[in-house]
């Protein structure tokens, strides 16, 4: 658990520094970005941060606040909402994703080898929720 926390605090210390970026909100870019469209259901984004209904909504808030995500309305069922990731807020994951890739190789490269790198992903990988395939992280091939 300590060794989760530190890791969390350095990478989350990080990003907000040099992108005034949360973990949460990195990570709903991302997803976003990834979606058809760039956009996905409040709901199902919700689900897949594991967020509560009501940390969606502050989380969206603030997203929406600065301009990188916007409400969208569905045409066909107005009890539905989307949240969809702007230019702008595509144009920050793009500009954060290098430094937090860069964080991550560090706070990792640090203190494991290549092979020990490898051994975690893959431990790390059966745990539950791990290997969804719409959560899949990029690989840098």
């Amino acid at each position: 658990m300590r060794a989760y926390s530190t890791t969390r605090r350095e990478l989350r210390t990080q990003l907000h520094e040099d992108h005034g970026l949360t973990l949460n909100d990195y990570e709903a870019l991302y997803v976003l970005s990834l979606a058809e469209g760039q956009r996905m259901k409040r709901v199902d984004l919700a689900q897949r941060l594991v967020l509560t209904p009501s940390g969606i909504t502050r989380l969206l808030e603030g997203l929406e606040a600065a301009g990188l995500v916007e409400k969208v309305a569905c045409d066909t069922d107005l009890r539905v909402s989307y949240a969809q990731l702007t230019d702008a807020g595509a144009e920050k994951l793009d500009a954060a994703s290098c430094g937090h890739s860069g964080s991550l190789r560090s706070v990792f490269g640090d203190h494991l080898d290549e092979e020990e790198i490898e051994a975690l992903a893959d431990l790390l990988g059966k745990l539950p929720g791990a290997l969804d395939e719409d959560a899949a992280c990029p690989t840098d091939d």
